[in-house]
């Protein structure tokens, strides 16, 4: 089996293994020792300082990506727009106010008062347009921004690269942004209330063109102007280095914080012990099979999350374009087995359909069943033949342990089920490059919804405006699932009809043979005990970080 799975960040820099990063953190031989390029003693004393483990090296920390590794840290320097708390609350953050008309197709926001950058200025309505109309650029590759603005006038003309101003969002004054859609929506305020599209001082960010103005988020060369709780004044991306302090001009609750220490170690083990040592307090994203014995219960706790962690077949690429080898390699995997291997003591949990943690999940939802039998009658009945006429089958988003076992797994099922031999692994999606980039047949990501919402959830995954459909499943459209979700969507939120027709949409989309399911995840805490108010939302952001304490003995 060819595995070429990568040790390499985006910026080329070889990752540090195990003996590199414990030599770094000054932990020797998993021995607490004084060093390292924060720690001033093996146990911290200062409890005005968060100390975070990061999992990957990246170029590049745009806060308007819509995702990737470093989007977990968005809350503590970007605000948006609202946001909800751990209880699942929504929440005024820079819009104070909002309303909207009978059929909820315009909306008018209203920004607080007390609104301001980290260098004093306000925030206007020219900014929220601004950082709306950067997010959508195709240029500014944001992973997400169609689960936020999709339904807003102008949309399609600028994510298509025809337009650079979104028509649909109006600055009626300094303080008031009204915004009209092409279709009624609900639950448009609600899907504001995350960083997919977070608000920017578009004088600094954006450039003539219209587009992202490279590094303006980068310290290294100029001060930084952001609207969060803190400020970036360090980042070393070759290192892996990052620093954020209080923002003294935050317009809300001053920051509990004085300053934030972020430290990339790619290696789980490395990081564990790190953690366990007192050295660092939080990591962004960790998981291994082993985790909960390692640093306890307690730094998983968190409740069920609207959102699943799954293989996605690309339907555009060979051999996955055929129906019947989708079928086949679907069906090869022991799912129950999948997760048991991976997570055999929680928290995540076996995942069937693709809702979860939200009104409407199907109790009547058929998947295809494991059946090693049928696997092989639908590989014969493929168009293929048999796997030999298979071109090397390449999985992306393998960059975490737990991601890797699972993705071996499936490799060595479908070796053993089917006689699959070509496969390989690469890392992030981000840093898969190269001739095979566009020879991609699986993908493993996450997907979910920042709203409580069925219809929502779907419209971002399996509806073919959604970069799930158009990216990870390539191009992936079916017309029936379209229509269900589009009436879906202008029905009350919470209705009968609504949550009926999410249902239906689910199960034809799941029958079009799209993805191997594997995990629900819930939303961890994935801090030690001596931090307090680090509960996460349904974004994966730190619900209210001005509120974040450390109280190390």
């Amino acid at each position: 089996m060819d595995n070429d799975f990568g040790n390499r960040g985006s910026n080329g820099l070889l990752a540090m293994n195990r003996r590199q990063s414990l030599k770094l953190l000054g932990i020797g031989s998993l021995a607490p020792l004084a060093g390292g390029l924060f720690a001033r003693q093996a146990f911290a004393t200062e409890n005005d300082i968060l100390r975070i483990i990061h999992p990957a090296f990246s170029s590049d920390w745009s806060p308007l990506r819509g995702g990737g590794q470093s989007y977990r840290l968005n809350s503590f320097w970007v605000a948006a727009p609202l946001y909800y708390s751990g209880k699942g609350e929504l929440k005024p953050y820079i819009f104070a106010k909002w309303s909207a008309n009978a059929d909820n197709t315009v909306w008018q926001f209203e920004i607080a008062e007390k609104a301001r950058f980290s260098d004093g200025s306000p925030i206007t309505a020219a900014d929220v347009k601004g950082s709306w109309e950067l997010a959508a650029m195709p240029a500014t590759k944001n992973q997400r921004i169609d689960q936020v603005l999709s339904t807003v006038q102008g949309y399609g003309p600028i994510t298509g690269g025809k337009a650079t101003v979104l028509e649909g969002v109006v600055a009626l004054n300094d303080r008031t942004v009204e915004v009209r859609l092409s279709a009624q929506d609900p639950m448009f305020a609600a899907k504001l209330a995350n960083h997919l599209a977070p608000i920017v001082k578009v004088s600094l960010a954006r450039g003539a063109d219209g587009n992202e103005v490279p590094g303006w988020w980068n310290p290294t060369d100029h001060a930084v102007v952001v609207s969060g709780p803190f400020v970036p004044v360090k980042m070393d991306l070759d290192a892996g280095t990052f620093v954020f302090e209080r923002n003294a001009n935050f317009s809300g609750p001053a920051p509990s914080l004085r300053r934030i220490e972020v430290q990339v170690i790619e290696d789980a083990s490395t990081a564990t012990a790190a953690l366990k040592s007192g050295q660092f307090d939080v990591h962004t994203l960790i998981q291994t099979t082993t985790l909960i014995d390692d640093l306890g219960a307690d730094f998983l706790s968190g409740p069920l999350a609207p959102e699943g962690d799954h293989f996605w077949l690309n339907i555009s690429r060979k051999p996955t374009d055929d129906i019947n080898v989708r079928k086949a390699l679907i069906s090869a995997v022991d799912r129950e087995q999948l997760w048991k291997l991976t997570f055999p003591q929680g928290p995540e949990v076996r995942a069937t359909q693709i809702l979860t943690a939200v009104p409407g999940i199907d109790p009547n939802f058929r998947e295809l069943p494991f059946d090693p039998d049928a696997a092989r009658r639908f590989l014969a009945q493929s168009s293929y033949g048999s796997a030999a006429a298979f071109p090397r089958i390449n999985f992306v988003g393998i960059s975490r342990q737990v991601a890797e076992a699972a993705a071996q797994y499936i490799a060595e099922q479908w070796r053993t089920v089917l006689g699959v031999e070509s496969v390989a692994m690469k890392p992030q999606i981000d840093k898969f490059e190269g001739p095979d980039q566009n020879r991609v047949q699986i993908f493993r990501d996450n997907v979910g919804t920042r709203v409580s919402d069925s219809t929502t959830y779907l419209r971002g995954i399996v509806h073919s405006s959604s970069s799930n459909a158009k990216n990870k499943l390539g191009g992936y459209k079916n017309e029936q699932v379209d229509a269900l979700l589009d009436k879906a969507a202008i029905l009350a939120a919470g209705s009968e009809e609504r949550l009926a027709l999410a249902r239906q949409a689910q199960q034809l989309a799941v029958d079009d043979t799209i993805y191997i399911p594997w995990a629900y995840r819930n939303m961890p805490q994935m801090a030690m005990p001596w931090v307090k108010g680090i509960e996460k939302n349904m974004d994966w952001q730190v619900s209210e970080p001005w509120n974040v304490t450390v109280s190390r003995s």
